[in-house]
């Protein structure tokens, strides 16, 4: 059967997800090391603690909370890309490529300094509000003239 066990044609059920703990070991040069560790660290834990207790303040089944936060973080990347716009991406991205195409520690470092300038810049009217003037002070524009 396809897609985990449910057929496309007929009434599809809700998934059920088994809660695994994981360890293992990894190649130092592992890509994902990161992510991995994160996996077995964070697996530590019981995320049903916190969602049950959302579940009993907030009057949610614990499965509905379970399957937002795991589609809220799962589609986090293309959030954030709706967020900042593609068109800013491709410009942040720019000062990586070209330190890679250089393929020089000095060029990197210098793509980090542009790229920390250009993320200030990104981030100075949530630190500093009062860089835009407020708009419509007095209450809205007339628009009838």
């Amino acid at each position: 059967m396809p897609h985990g066990g449910y057929e496309e044609t007929g009434p599809r059920e809700e998934p059920v997800i088994r809660l695994h703990r994981w360890d293992a070991d990894w190649p130092d040069d592992d890509p994902h090391a990161n992510f991995k560790s994160d996996v077995v660290l964070y697996g530590r834990l019981d995320p049903l603690a916190t969602l049950r207790g959302m579940a009993e303040n907030l009057d949610i089944p614990v499965g509905a909370l379970a399957r937002y936060v795991l589609a809220r973080w799962a589609t986090g990347g293309s959030g954030g890309l709706l967020e900042v716009g593609p068109v800013m991406v491709h410009r942040l991205w720019e000062p990586i490529a070209e330190a890679e195409r250089q393929d020089s520690d000095s060029e990197r470092l210098r793509a980090y300094h542009q790229l920390r300038q250009m993320i200030a810049w990104l981030k100075l009217p949530l630190d500093e509000p009062s860089v835009y003037p407020a708009q419509f002070e007095d209450g809205p524009a007339d628009t009838t003239r």
